[in-house]
């Protein structure tokens, strides 16, 4: 029962990077209305991982020109 807790964990992980690579990419590949933006979005979601990530899904993709 160990192995498919820690099986469970390893998808929830992988799919929380795929997440945080995603976010990171569509920074990267949009324009912002302010460009400062921009470097602030991949700051927030470089350093807060996950975190970031769903901030920038919930708020900084409406700041996109």
């Amino acid at each position: 029962m160990e192995a498919f807790g820690g099986l469970i964990v390893l998808i929830f992980g992988f799919g929380i990077f795929l997440f945080w690579v995603w976010a990171l990419i569509d920074i990267l590949k949009s324009d912002f209305k302010d460009s400062i933006n921009k470097l602030i979005w991949l700051l927030v979601v470089f350093f807060l991982y996950g975190f970031g990530a769903l901030l920038y899904y919930f708020i900084g993709r409406k700041q996109k020109a």
